[in-house]
């Protein structure tokens, strides 16, 4: 099955939930968590399976060149959810093998599009 690539556009139009984590990357794993936490990595080859995920997106900080943000989109938080529950023991094998990649991780906050109103 071909990998469907979403542009940053779609992201945007298409996204009612961000999950964003912040991480702080040993110096000498700078490139495995690169390739595991990007956009064509392990997690987004995984979230890729689930329903309503739209695309993640890895930002590395310019003045801490150790601090990474990663922004994962999906539909909406039901579809995260749904997604995090039923994949649960995968979720927490893949966590287990990136874990000596990192110093430090921590979960900046789940956001939702606001309701337009008319």
């Amino acid at each position: 099955m071909p990998i469907k690539r979403t542009s940053q556009n779609q992201v945007g139009t298409k996204a009612g939930f961000v999950v964003v984590w912040e991480f702080r990357v040993r110096a000498t794993k700078r490139r495995a968590f690169e390739r595991a936490y990007g956009p064509d990595g392990e997690w987004a080859k995984f979230f890729r399976r689930g329903k309503g995920y739209i695309a993640t997106e890895l930002m590395c900080d310019s003045q801490q060149p150790d601090r990474y943000l990663t922004l994962d989109f999906w539909k909406s938080y039901k579809h995260y959810e749904q997604f995090k529950n039923q994949n649960r023991e995968i979720y927490r094998l893949i966590d287990e093998r990136c874990e000596s990649l990192t110093a430090t991780e921590s979960e900046i906050g789940q956001f939702s599009r606001p309701l337009r109103r008319s």
